[in-house]
């Protein structure tokens, strides 16, 4: 087996006589593999070509990027299970869906998943799943045609490629006909945003449970119709690191199984001892851990399967680089190492598949009979039902079961107070029950405390659903199910009126900031109601925005038919108001229902701004809010015309000290500033900003140094905070905290604060006792102990909007959403 494996390693492509109508990837390419990068299509190509010529190859388009590049999935097995594909498939979700009788087929394979190139400048592994491809349709040797009896391969050669192709035409264009090793050449550098995101710059390999982005929804659909065994992620790190594979790093979930602990190991073994023949160096047990359930190894380990991280060093290192050590590290050594660790993959789980499809059975029938974890149920309250219906999307797309309504008291931990409290469940709150096959993702989706046993974590270490939604839940130590499986329609009688003095609509939601833009998009007026308002015993509160019949139909003769398209549309019905007299609060005339003015808006790009602060703020935009939105260059934004945009993001990033000087006037003449994260560290101490950072006690002269020279490569846990959940106290009655109530939960993955403005509105402040969940270290929670985190300060005719925190955190921290559609249409 050994000798076997080691001769494919490096395996001649030379035309094969039994197989000639599959040409290699030589042949094809028409360069040797690895002597250059392959262009994302010319692979898509290559697999249709092979599959085309060969009958135990089945290829599956599952969808396309978003730039209309092709995602496909090559299946591989022998001729026997080719044949009946489908039976394994639907027999292998029925083990997935713990059905009461479900059973193993006779002689039943695993389901092996390999996926490459998820970051699009780790460029080898595409490369790498073209080698594969071939060698497994060529199937020469007895031994691969015994690991194809046992297994069925599918192999996706690249998740992301629209990334892919932005790296490789970069150094194609840049590198010259000599690759030039020496890591100071320009090939070893990427221009801004680099390689690594998709077309919206999102890590991909964070994505999984979210499934934000159109790769990630697409793929995730394909996965759960398989529910595979076993997942490998195929990545790369500094092209100065050794290889690295499983078994992984602490902080390992605990509801990770002490099974898929033990088969990481039996992987791992497996790896090494063709990696020790090599002389090849690696690590195991270092650095990439298993907690963040979004990546594409902890995924598939919540999901029952086998998830794992390979890591190749090489991330920019283009065709040669010289390393720190001073060997030379080329294409093709990488796509070697990449090859080796996928074939002896397929060997340890062709080997092992028998007890990896037993365990698989095990595993959901676990989790339906004993769910782990302290909470069997988790119970959202009803709030905020557009946020709960996009939770429930989510949960949907997880194949996560759930139900609504329970006519019944019970006692459970609250999430807002944090203690055990005795609430009423009601019609329309939503019901995890942890009696399901899915129970593990559902549950590390909802804890509301992750148990971390290693500080040293790879990603943020708080994610609770409840706080990113900002809706209130119980979780509760006994099984509850729910009554329903919809939500109950609670449509309001509305009066008919002939005539309207107005209209209200409310303010609580995305799709109440959708159907703004398309009310403004067709020329109509539209009013905030700055503070509440009675009419009848109706009570109205502040944000409520109101449609004034008269000065539309005088300006717009189309009013009544957008009124009635744009109402039909978003299957809304406004209420109507007979008068303009309030029986509480201010008449309409008053001039706390301001007018509010469609912002034109423009965001910062470029080499000094964060590109997955940028591509938030852009997918936000193009495919949530439907907006239209200007990205311009931090030189651009000196030379703003008030006239063609009003309002401008700073996202996260590091500005020249000149841009404030220069943004002043534009700010006076009645601009809106958005400065987002360490935009606002850029601001401070320049005028006119009087954001000040919030200096921290100095160092007391009796602390010492206490760490050991052992420990040089863990974090500081008293310094650390790698990602968690904090609560904001919220001034409910200024514009930017409209529709969030008290509290707003946000995710900190820094100490900084700062101090309250002494000229404007602290609108989100820290209190004593805001941390909630996730790693912090102690000295990070005293620093985070009181302070400003986000605030409005007026300059001339504009405004300036400090958010000092990623509202828009990967897309899925759904309720920051809220305070950023605040700030771009209601902060005047």
């Amino acid at each position: 087996m050994k000798n076997y494996l080691l001769s494919l390693l490096f395996l001649s492509f030379a035309t094969s006589t039994v197989f000639a109508q599959a040409p290699s990837p030589d042949e094809f390419l028409g360069y040797p593999l690895g002597s250059r990068f392959t262009p994302h299509q010319k692979v898509v190509d290559y697999f249709k070509k092979v599959a085309s010529t060969n009958k135990n190859i089945q290829l599956q388009v599952y969808g396309k990027t978003y730039e209309g590049r092709e995602l496909l999935l090559a299946i591989v097995s022998d001729k026997e299970n080719i044949d009946k594909l489908e039976q394994i498939r639907t027999n292998n979700i029925s083990l997935a869906n713990a059905e009461k009788n479900a059973v193993r087929m006779s002689k039943q394979p695993a389901i092996l998943w390999l996926s490459y190139n998820v970051h699009g400048n780790e460029a080898n592994s595409t490369e790498t799943a073209m080698k594969v491809l071939y060698t497994l349709a060529q199937a020469k040797d007895s031994n691969t045609k015994a690991w194809l009896k046992n297994t069925v391969v599918i192999i996706d050669p690249c998740l992301n490629p629209d990334g892919r192709d932005r790296y490789v035409n970069n150094f194609n264009m840049v590198s010259g006909k000599v690759p030039n090793p020496d890591p100071s050449a320009r090939e070893h550098s990427e221009p801004w945003p680099g390689g690594r995101p998709n077309h919206y710059y999102y890590d991909l390999n964070r994505d999984w449970a979210w499934q934000t982005q159109i790769e990630t929804q697409q793929r995730l659909i394909v996965y759960h119709k398989w529910m595979p065994q076993v997942h490998v992620d195929f990545h790369e790190q500094s092209y100065n690191e050794p290889y690295y594979f499983a078994p992984a790093a602490e902080p390992v979930h605990q509801d990770i199984t002490p099974w898929q602990r033990e088969f990481q190991v039996t992987v791992g073994k497996n790896n090494a001892k063709y990696f020790d023949e090599n002389g090849w160096q690696y690590f195991t047990k270092e650095r990439f851990d298993l907690l963040y359930p979004s990546y594409g190894d902890t995924y598939p380990l919540y999901n029952g399967a086998i998830g794992m991280t390979y890591e190749q060093g090489g991330i920019r290192a283009g065709l040669a680089v010289i390393t720190i050590d001073g060997d030379t590290l080329t294409l093709k050594d990488r796509i070697d190492h990449h090859f080796a660790t996928s074939m002896a993959t397929i060997e340890t789980v062709a080997t092992h598949s028998e007890k990896l499809l037993s365990e698989f059975k095990k595993y959901f029938e676990q989790s339906v009979a004993n769910p782990p974890g302290l909470y069997k149920t988790y119970i959202v309250k009803a709030q905020h039902i557009s946020r709960l219906r996009k939770m429930a999307e989510l949960l949907k797309k997880n194949n996560i079961a759930f139900a609504f309504g329970a006519d019944r008291t019970l006692n459970g931990y609250n999430y807002e107070t944090q203690k055990q409290e005795s609430f009423k469940v009601e019609r329309n709150d939503l019901i995890v029950n942890l009696q399901q096959p899915h129970a593990t993702l559902a549950n590390v989706l909802f804890e509301p405390q992750t148990f971390v046993t290693d500080s040293n974590t790879y990603d943020i270490t708080a994610w609770s659903l409840p706080y990113a939604y900002g809706l209130n839940a119980y979780a509760v130590k006994e099984a509850v199910s729910g009554s329903f499986s919809f939500i109950e329609e609670k449509k309001e009688v509305v009066p008919v009126i002939n005539k309207p003095y107005a209209w209200v609509m409310s303010w609580n939601s995305m799709l109440d900031a959708q159907m703004l833009v398309a009310l403004q998009k067709e020329k109509v007026k539209v009013r905030i109601a700055e503070e509440g308002f009675t009419i009848g015993a109706k009570i109205y509160p502040a944000g409520s925005l109101l449609i004034y019949r008269t000065e539309n139909e005088r300006n717009n003769r189309d009013f009544n038919r957008v009124m009635a398209d744009v109402t039909k549309n978003f299957n809304v019905s406004l209420y109507p108001i007979a008068s303009g007299y309030v029986e509480k609060g201010k008449d309409f005339g008053s001039s706390v229902y301001r007018l509010l003015t469609a912002p034109k808006i423009a965001v910062v790009t470029g080499q000094e701004v964060s590109s997955q602060g940028v591509g938030e703020i852009w997918h936000f935009f193009e495919q949530e809010l439907n907006y239209p939105v200007t990205m311009i260059s931090a030189q651009s934004a000196a030379y703003l015309d008030i006239n063609k945009v009003n309002v401008l993001i700073l996202p996260d990033g590091s500005y020249n000290d000149k841009l404030a000087e220069q943004l002043t006037s534009w700010i006076n003449l009645g601009g809106k500033l958005i400065l987002m994260e360490d935009a606002i560290g850029a601001m401070i101490g320049k005028k006119p900003f009087d954001i000040k950072k919030k200096e921290y006690p100095k160092k007391d002269e009796k602390e010492i140094n206490d760490r050991k020279y052992a420990e040089k490569d863990k974090d500081d846990l008293q310094n650390s905070i790698p990602g968690a959940i904090y609560r904001v106290s919220l001034d409910q009655s200024h514009p930017l905290a409209l529709g969030l109530g008290k509290f707003y939960y946000t995710l900190k993955t820094d100490e900084k604060i700062y101090e309250l403005l002494e000229d404007g509105w602290n609108v989100g402040t820290l209190k004593a006792n805001s941390y909630v969940a996730g790693i912090a270290g102690e000295k990070v929670k005293k620093k985070l102990a009181t302070g400003l985190l986000y605030g409005v300060q007026q300059s001339g005719k504009g405004s300036i909007i400090y958010l000092g925190t990623d509202v828009l955190f990967r897309s899925f921290w759904e309720n920051g959403k809220q305070m950023f559609t605040n700030a771009l249409f209601l902060v005047n």
